[in-house]
């Protein structure tokens, strides 16, 4: 843990960086794949709409299928259960894995911040003053053991209170998560955009903590956070050095032209059940969080360690657990990506 993170990225496992330039434009081999993904409507998610919408995936010479759960813990479930061979989904799992001796890897990051917002409610807590006010209280999460539960319990540890001492109920991404909430199911709710915006709209929804832009996630977590990533076991990442390196062409791709795109294409490239009923609100929210989205698919220096110290925060297992940062994430796909699409 001591080590350098940095150093440990760039010195991943052999069979995963030495073979680099033999196999950069080899044939990937395995060409039909499952990448699974918990709300795949939200823009944490985005870049991969726009590889399948664009058909990127195609152009890598992947055939992808892309099952959409409710939470990022089911997704990582599919995993785990062998009916998924790679998830887009929290880094923050890479790290609980590792601690379960089932060792995952980031191969190419999506988001530099989780973009997660914890708010109560106010029609149910119209007097919330402060977050000790959610103790005994129902919160609203993707899915419980998603990112959006780690970053409720984070916040909640910091004011004195334990995960135990609230009800973590799961309501998906959408507008099951939105009706949630004006229906009076739960109390706060840790969600993502565009479900926060169009709460914030109504006024159901009083802020309490927020990770959209880069700023507001420095002040929560004291670090940069890495959020959304596509993850695989270790195993894979070794046996099938073309394949994620495609999937990493794929991703970097989808991340620039991110950069670059202006409202009306991003409006034309996602599906239109992805705007809820409200495009100019779907574009607001956009506008929020775009800074969030990774410019290059590069795992950050001091991230691994944040969400380390983040997750240690209110997991007792990961207070006492060894865990080699360098071995839940690797730089040497996206790079020879950014390399390409340079």
């Amino acid at each position: 843990m001591r080590r350098t993170v940095l150093k440990s990225l760039l010195a991943a496992p052999a069979a995963v960086a030495l073979p680099g330039l033999v196999w950069a434009q080899a044939k990937p081999e395995k060409s039909k794949l499952t990448v699974a993904v918990g709300g795949k409507n939200l823009f944490y998610y985005l870049p991969l709409t726009v590889a399948e919408q664009l058909g990127y995936f195609k152009a890598e010479g992947l055939e992808v299928e892309i099952p959409d759960f409710a939470g990022g813990s089911k997704a990582l479930q599919a995993l785990v259960g062998g009916s998924a061979d790679v998830v887009s989904g929290a880094y923050e799992h890479t790290i609980n894995m590792q601690a379960k001796r089932q060792p995952i890897q980031s191969i190419v990051l999506q988001g530099r911040a989780p973009q997660i917002v914890l708010a109560a409610s106010t029609k149910t807590m119209p007097g919330f003053k402060s977050i000790a006010d959610l103790k005994g209280k129902k919160i609203g999460v993707t899915a419980p053991g998603s990112s959006t539960a780690m970053m409720a319990s984070y916040v909640l540890a910091k004011a004195g209170i334990k995960p135990t001492d609230v009800s973590f109920i799961g309501v998906g991404a959408s507008s099951g998560a939105i009706t949630a909430v004006k229906s009076g199911q739960v109390d706060a709710i840790a969600n993502l955009d565009p479900v926060i915006t169009m709460l914030e709209r109504d006024q159901l929804i009083k802020i309490i903590s927020d990770t959209r832009t880069l700023k507001d996630t420095q002040a929560v977590y004291g670090g940069p956070m890495p959020a959304a990533c596509l993850y695989t076991p270790v195993k894979f990442v070794q046996e099938n050095p073309a394949t994620c390196q495609a999937l990493a062409n794929v991703m970097v791709r989808a991340l620039r032209w991110l950069q670059k795109a202006g409202p009306s294409e991003i409006v034309k490239t996602v599906p239109e059940s992805f705007l809820l009923g409200d495009r100019s609100l779907y574009l607001a929210a956009w506008e929020r969080v775009r800074e969030a989205i990774s410019p290059d698919g590069l795992m950050p220096e001091a991230g691994p360690a944040t969400a380390l110290r983040v997750l240690q925060t209110f997991d007792d297992k990961l207070k006492t657990a060894k865990i080699d940062l360098g071995q839940t994430a690797t730089n040497s796909f996206a790079k020879k990506a950014a390399a390409k699409y340079a």
